[in-house]
């Protein structure tokens, strides 16, 4: 069928109600059309699932659309399904289907009613199914986020390598339509070798998004404050928040509640159901806003969500990308605001160890821009569309004044002879390095790959020395999106001169350069106090409770917060333990707090749960997750063996902060640990006398209380680790 002869126009009027076609739409759809191999790149809000939706109603056969995500394909095809009065013409082919339900999609295809299958990858490598498509017309076959072919992308999927097979065995000349929103240049190559389809008709979209705004923000311990503020100024807006787990997902959901945000949690840990549910409330805007790990957002049609708000920095700019194209799909306001401190990037690295060691080294890599991007300080939309292989104007490109580096400029400085000196050194080292060792190199630091190749025996060696690494890195960063450098493909992240360099080297020009933010983080001092349930608590009991727990502690001479703290309290006003099996997974209650004062609380529940006629939830039991366990008991055990404090921190590749948390978690479910060995190295007897008075007589166990009381005399690690001591011998 030739394109010629079908007025694209008219059908894509009559298909879609739109009269005209949007950016490279048409070309693409003609491509299509012509039968020839077609490669789009187009970011998210572009209109490219339109694509090859229209060419496949209206050509004869059945178009394959390979898409990795089950609610990606039902939203496609629910949305296919309104345009004609035939429910078969598009359908979804994966295990979610039963016996009865494949039947009826082979049968529509047959008779040549289905004009789209979607199918998962997983699907196509079953025999059957590859044995049935052999026996139809197959329109072409289209591969949806084709990233994810590419270890290079940031959703790598290994049963998408395996495609480039299934389609040779649907028939040699059935063309192939690749389709991605995100894919730097090594990404586009390595698609299209792996489609084998190196003779593809490319077509990129422009990567900016005029309409976003850019900004990063230093991540305190008071980002949630933080975000919550951002939030009520932007009240009655959407927006997306997203985390890289799903217990901070969890967290921060219940936060905003509690303070008065609607939001809902989404994250895989959830069952289907749930999910639908909150996906549909965020689209019907019954809630303002979706806490999210990546899991979401695939496929989410919002055209006006007008922020996202990265709590974790994202693990690549591909990702980053991805997640802030949600804002302003409507060309509106999208406001795009991430935290960046460098703990996150250290946590990234170490979940990486565990990975082999190509992937590593990827991971690595790609993480380096992510940092590149948070700590520049020229033009985001510059760097970023750079990465993606786009040059873009400063002064006269669409939306140039769209972030915070742009609108609150850092001092620019003259480097001229600097940038001489960082290009001269990288062909001088003739392109062994990355940008940390050529960085290191003008420096003179040496390290074990600086040794092997002996570098550090050059004439110019350590010829910057007298700037700071930080400068260096700065700079190297400015000359690659400038173009002298260029980072190479094969051996992601070495760092090689351009032609343009070279001819700088021989005709220095003016070249100005501004420092990259610092981000300091002030020490953070939250402790934990346990996660509050979200506001649902009964009022009534809780009261009952509390009166309780004042006079259980009076009976034994010890503040209130020493029987239960008010969280624990909470809890149990939300789930009503009756028995003491049930109390123990209250939170904060462990089998020691039980046994030593659970038994007026149990049946004082079960008494007023019989005489309140309560039903009572049914999802009591919270399991523990096993990390956790096996790091408290480790804590355990080596605190009864007298371990030093840093030698159990070192060796579970926890922070101190950390470790204490561990542990006043471990004291507050009610198990001793004794750590009077520890404490005797820091503090006298008198010291440590004043202190477990000041807890015996506080209202509040709260440390920022006791900070103020003590006015400095001790450190805030101090007076945390007394309290576990105080807690331990007191209420355990």
């Amino acid at each position: 069928m030739n394109s010629n002869e079908i007025d694209i126009h008219k059908e894509l009027k009559k298909y879609f109600g739109f009269s005209q076609f949007k950016g490279l739409q048409e070309q693409v759809v003609k491509s299509i059309l012509e039968k020839q191999n077609t490669f789009v790149i187009m970011p998210t809000g572009g209109g490219k699932s339109l694509c090859y939706q229209l060419p496949a109603l209206i050509q004869e056969g059945t178009a394959i659309v390979v898409s990795p995500l089950i609610a990606l394909m039902k939203n496609q095809v629910d949305a296919i399904r309104s345009l004609s009065s035939e429910n078969g013409i598009a359908h979804v082919l994966n295990s979610s289907l039963t016996k009865t339900e494949i039947t009826q999609v082979k049968k529509d295809i047959t008779s040549g009613i289905t004009k789209l299958l979607y199918v998962a990858p997983e699907s196509l490598t079953k025999d059957e199914y590859v044995q049935f498509l052999q026996s139809v017309t197959v329109s072409f076959v289209a591969i949806d986020e084709a990233h994810c072919i590419s270890e290079w992308g940031h959703d790598f999927r290994p049963e998408y390598r395996n495609l480039r097979y299934i389609i040779k065995q649907l028939g040699g000349d059935v063309p192939v339509i690749g389709l991605t929103a995100t894919a730097t240049p090594k990404v586009q190559e390595d698609i299209l070798k792996n489609l084998d389809m190196s003779d593809a008709r490319t077509f990129k979209a422009s990567f900016n998004r005029p309409n976003l705004y850019y900004e990063v923000r230093t991540k305190t311990k008071n980002i949630e404050s933080d975000i919550i503020r951002f939030i009520k100024q932007n009240k009655g807006k959407s927006g997306i928040i997203y985390c890289l787990s799903r217990k901070k997902v969890e967290a921060i959901a219940e936060v905003l509640q509690v303070n008065g945000i609607s939001a809902v949690p989404y994250h895989a840990g959830l069952d289907a159901k749930t999910r639908a549910k909150h996906q549909d409330m965020f689209l019907m805007e019954d809630v303002e806003v979706v806490v999210a790990t990546i899991a979401f957002g695939m496929g989410i049609d919002k055209p006006d969500v007008r922020f996202v708000i990265h709590h974790d920095i994202p693990k690549s700019l591909e990702s980053y990308y991805q997640e802030t194209g949600r804002a302003g799909r409507d060309g509106g306001e999208g406001h795009c605001l991430a935290y960046y401190s460098y703990k996150d990037v250290e946590k990234l690295e170490k979940f990486m160890s565990g990975k082999p060691v190509a992937e590593q080294e990827i991971g690595f890599a790609l993480l380096q821009e992510v940092v590149a991007y948070a700590e520049t300080s020229m033009s985001r939309r510059k760097f970023l569309l750079h990465y993606f292989g786009e040059e873009f104007d400063g002064e006269t490109g669409e939306g140039a004044d769209m972030d915070d580096n742009v609108r609150n400029p850092k001092t620019k400085v003259e480097a001229q002879n600097n940038v001489v000196k960082l290009l001269e050194v990288v062909r001088d080292t003739k392109h062994l390095y990355k940008s940390k060792e050529v960085v290191f190199t003008l420096i003179g630091r040496v390290n074990a790959i600086i040794k092997a190749h002996k570098t550090d025996s050059q004439s110019f060696f350590g010829c910057g020395a007298d700037f700071e690494e930080k400068y260096w890195m700065a700079l190297l960063r400015q000359v690659l999106v400038a173009g002298y450098l260029a980072k190479d493909i094969e051996t992601y992240g070495i760092v090689k001169i351009t032609a343009k360099g070279l001819d700088f080297i021989k005709n220095p020009t003016s070249f100005m350069m501004s420092e990259d933010h610092e981000y300091n983080e002030s020490e953070d001092d939250a402790i934990v106090t346990a996660a509050k349930s979200s506001g649902t608590a009964d009022e009534v009991l809780m009261g009952m409770l509390r009166e309780l727990r004042k006079k259980v502690a009076k009976k034994l001479g010890v503040p209130p917060f020493v029987v239960f703290q008010d969280p624990s309290l909470e809890d149990m006003a939300l789930k009503y333990p009756i028995t003491q099996d049930e109390l123990i997974n209250i939170h904060g209650v462990g089998e020691g707090k039980a046994k030593k004062y659970g038994a007026p609380f149990v049946e004082l529940v079960s008494r007023y749960v019989e005489d309140n006629d309560i039903v009572r939830p049914d999802d009591l039991v919270v399991k523990s997750t096993g990390v956790n366990s096996a790091n408290k008991l480790y804590i355990i055990q080596n605190i009864d063996r007298k371990l030093s404090l840093d030698d159990i921190a070192s060796a579970k590749g926890m922070s101190m902060d950390d470790l204490i948390k561990e542990m006043e978690q471990i004291v507050y479910s009610g198990t001793k640990l004794n750590i009077k060995y520890w404490i005797d190295d820091l503090l006298d007897d008198e010291q440590q006398e004043e202190i477990h008075d000041y807890f015996m007589e506080s209202e509040s166990d709260k440390i920022e209380d006791a900070l103020k009381e003590f006015d400095g005399e001790y450190d805030i690690d101090e007076l945390r680790l007394m309290r576990i001591k105080f807690i331990s011998e007191v209420a355990n």
